[in-house]
């Protein structure tokens, strides 16, 4: 899963109190930042299989370090430890927020992929393998990554109808992206694939900093009886 990744981001902005939606925009993809990372590290590796689902070419085929079981909780657990002593207030409400929110992306991956999500080391590989269908796999990105929107832009002001376009825009956008990874050329390699990834998070969640920003009046969405006074 890709863009339905980040309708948790939005869903979780909402009550998770003053953590700014780009911060959230990294958590729910930090798995597959650190795996990013460790592709081009040549430490978990994957083969470009033009036609391996309809949705993508992506063949991921040793992952057990950000996309095992036991490897995601504890990523999700560093992530959440490291937001939360970064943050003032609620540390311990930010922490498991914030571990939720990355660990989401184990459970909507489980989905999606092929079976190649390990329970353990490499082996036990579990998934529900929508991607071999895009007619159902597309919809879903879409209907999720809406739906945390919309949760989204019922907890905030936004600065008039400026704003409101402004944040819709953002959310199209992200769609089409979706569908460009769906419909557009594979990646050239592994290496162009951990490159290509590692940019597109800095990018969306560079954009989700502007756009929240610019298009609502507060960023602090704490609800009002547990702010302090």
């Amino acid at each position: 899963m890709f863009v339905g990744h980040y309708g948790v981001s939005f869903a979780a902005r909402r009550v998770g109190g003053t953590v700014p939606l780009w911060v959230w925009f990294i958590a729910v993809q930090w798995m597959d930042v650190v795996w990013s990372v460790l592709v081009l590290l040549g430490i978990e590796k994957l083969r470009i299989v033009p036609g391996f689902t309809e949705a993508n070419s992506l063949d991921l085929y040793y992952m057990p370090y950000t996309h095992g079981l036991p490897g995601s909780i504890v990523i999700s657990f560093v992530l959440g430890a490291i937001v939360a002593l970064l943050t003032s207030g609620r540390r311990v409400t930010t922490f498991f927020l914030v571990a939720a929110a990355s660990f989401s992306h184990w459970i909507l991956d489980l989905i999606v992929h092929v079976p190649d999500l390990p329970l353990y080391d490499n082996s036990g590989k579990v998934g529900f393998g929508l991607w071999r269908h895009v007619v159902w796999s597309l919809p879903l990105e879409l209907i999720v990554l809406g739906l945390g929107a919309w949760f989204y832009s019922r907890g905030v002001r936004f600065v008039g109808a400026r704003g409101r376009y402004v944040f819709w825009g953002f959310v199209a956008f992200a769609s089409v992206t979706q569908m460009y990874a769906n419909f557009g050329p594979p990646p050239s390699s592994p290496t162009a694939m951990g490159i290509t990834a590692l940019m597109l998070y800095a990018v969306l969640a560079g954009l989700a900093a502007w756009v929240e920003w610019f298009a609502t009046v507060s960023r602090d969405l704490t609800p009002a009886r547990t702010r302090s006074h």
